[in-house]
């Protein structure tokens, strides 16, 4: 499925949110990667930070920035929004938190037949999103793919890739440990603290979602929170990490009957010292009490305005690697992928890469609210080698 091969629109590609601090950063990697042929945009809701954007990009490549188009919308406005949508064959956003600003332009990318990417990482409006939207979109063969950027992209397709090292029709079981290290943006922190202070919110959206959401038939899928442990596999203390990963990789396997008939992923941070891992939970239990009470939850958001971010020289410094071990009929697959900057850079970079493949990847036929890994799988995973992240799969005897 390319989306090149239906209805003519404007563009392939439209930025959403191309003047924060990760929408730069993902129109100054297409300026340098995008294919020629390529027609994308910038929209956002002050034309002239879009101008100064664009200037900015002719700076560093003057002839691929010559006549780039702007777009000025506001993810306020429904007609804005569905205007927007009707342009392109991808709308790729980052306006968080997408609780608060979201929903119009799934609306109208779910209308519109309009493919969809963004970088959130939150339950409750990915949730609400399928409630409302993913039976409109599976009408009008739009694909909204929610969480395309280091949440959850990576951890998706090395579960993926894991399982495919594996045989098939036999129980399945994947753990999944994450080390990272970089700082976060204002954005990032406003999206985190507004997870932290909906809980109740979100648990009603889950609940919405699971009645309307079909499970796999003759088959279990199950991603349970594991508990504290050291992990052989990596030579780390492996700490619970209930991040929204699980659940997509979760989601993924329910899809695919790739994933076998018993299938179980749990999710972990990786920490090097027991001083760290028994000091970690008492750090996000007290960030998780702040965040309850809205005038501290407030004043954490306003010490780090949205739009700023670590600089070059830092993210250049930063690094993730993640590690999956896979187990069943008798084998053992290890996956590793490593990158670097996790939260800026290559998030920029998959959310690119991604909403490039949407709209240029002949792609298996998929519609409605869908995983990175449903949506792409192997054809994102080639573009990501490429890009420069690195993929290490092998097997060996299972124990």
């Amino acid at each position: 499925m390319n989306r090149q091969d239906g209805p003519e629109r404007p563009y392939d590609v439209v930025i959403f949110g191309a003047t924060g601090f990760v929408g730069e950063l993902t129109a100054e990697y297409l300026l340098a990667h995008a294919p020629q042929g390529c027609r994308w945009a910038l929209a956002g809701r002050s034309r002239e930070k879009l101008e100064r954007l664009r200037e900015r990009l002719a700076a560093l490549d003057p002839a691929r920035a010559a006549g780039l188009a702007l777009v000025t919308a506001d993810a306020a406005d429904p007609a804005a929004m569905r205007e927007l949508a009707e342009s392109t064959h991808v709308v790729a956003s980052t306006v968080g938190p997408y609780i608060w600003y979201g929903e119009e332009l799934v609306a109208a990318c779910a209308e519109a037949g309009t493919d969809y990417t963004d970088l959130t990482g939150e339950p409750e409006f990915v949730d609400l999103m399928f409630a409302r939207y993913d039976a409109r979109a599976r009408e009008t063969g739009a694909r909204l793919v929610h969480s395309c950027g280091f949440d959850s992209v990576p951890h998706d397709l090395g579960a993926y890739l894991t399982v495919r090292q594996l045989p098939e029709g036999v129980p399945l079981r994947v753990d999944g440990f994450v080390q990272a290290w970089g700082l976060i943006s204002g954005g990032t922190l406003a999206s985190s603290l507004t997870i932290l202070g909906r809980r109740p919110q979100a648990l009603a959206a889950a609940r919405e979602r699971r009645s309307h959401e079909p499970q796999p038939e003759g088959r279990r899928v199950r991603a349970p929170l594991g508990t504290p442990r050291f992990s052989k596999e990596t030579g780390t203390w492996a700490l619970p990490l209930p991040t929204l990963d699980p659940t997509v990789v979760q989601r993924s396997a329910a899809a695919l009957e790739r994933y076998g008939p018993d299938f179980r992923y749990r999710h972990y941070a990786s920490v090097k010292t027991l001083p760290m891992a028994l000091a970690g939970p008492f750090a996000v239990g007290a960030v998780v009490a702040a965040a309850q009470v809205p005038a501290t939850r407030s004043w954490l958001m306003n010490r780090y305005a949205s739009g700023r971010g670590p600089s070059a020289e830092r993210r250049a410094r930063s690094w993730f690697r993640l590690r999956f071990v896979g187990e069943g009929g008798g084998r053992r697959a290890l996956t590793e992928i490593t990158g670097g900057d996790p939260g800026y850079d290559e998030t920029a970079k998959i959310l690119a890469e991604a909403s490039l493949s949407l709209a240029l990847d002949d792609l298996p036929k998929t519609s409605g609210q869908v995983t990175p890994v449903t949506a792409m799988g192997d054809a994102l995973v080639e573009r990501l080698r490429a890009a420069g992240i690195t993929f290490r799969v092998r097997t060996v005897p299972g124990r």
